[in-house]
């Protein structure tokens, strides 16, 4: 097999890097405005014109979809390294969740943007659960083997919690649901005899 090197591996880099930020900042945008944020906005946050963003996401949901799984992706990849670098496992699984809980605002809206495709809707549903279940279940395990954390709940459980307490953020600027899932997670805690 001949592998690619030189100014084609360098277009698909910079391509890849681009849309990235795109990614980013379509997120960004979407949860300071919500998913029916103007494309405009987005492309402002990005840097790039209108075409840029209708090229690479020729709907609405393209580009929501597509900012769903950049987020899952960055939330699994995150985990991990999460692990190898906090203090302790506790800190690890604390600071995952405030991304699981950026995550989780981001997506506010997926459903109303998908109505019409149940089965797409319930293909990205399985995604999440694939992709960040294991990865919650690591942190969680690592810090209750540790002793850090009470060990009769399961990762499951505590997304699921997590996420309940991020559907009451919508159209309430008086609810902080960061705020409320940091005193859940302080509730986790074991505290030392």
């Amino acid at each position: 097999m001949v592998s690619e090197s030189g100014p084609a591996q360098s277009k698909r880099a910079d391509a890849r890097r681009n849309k990235e930020t795109l990614l980013d900042a379509a997120a960004k945008v979407f949860v300071a405005s919500g998913v029916d944020a103007p494309v405009r906005d987005i492309a402002r946050e990005a840097g790039v014109g209108l075409g840029t963003i209708y090229r690479h996401f020729p709907t609405r949901a393209d580009l929501v979809i597509a900012v769903y799984r950049h987020q899952v992706e960055a939330c699994a990849e995150a985990g991990p390294a999460l692990l190898t670098s906090s203090a302790t496992p506790y800190a690890a699984l604390r600071e995952w969740i405030n991304l699981f809980v950026d995550f989780l605002v981001t997506k506010h809206g997926l459903a109303s943007v998908l109505r019409s495709d149940s089965a797409g809707f319930e293909s990205l549903h399985s995604y999440f659960l694939d992709r960040l279940l294991p990865v919650c279940a690591e942190l969680f395990d690592a810090a209750a083997a540790a002793g850090e954390v009470r060990s009769d709940l399961t990762a499951y459980e505590l997304m699921r919690g997590v996420g309940n307490l991020c559907v009451g953020a919508e159209g309430d600027d008086r609810y902080d649901a960061l705020r409320l899932v940091d005193v859940l997670v302080s509730g986790l805690r074991l505290l030392p005899d």
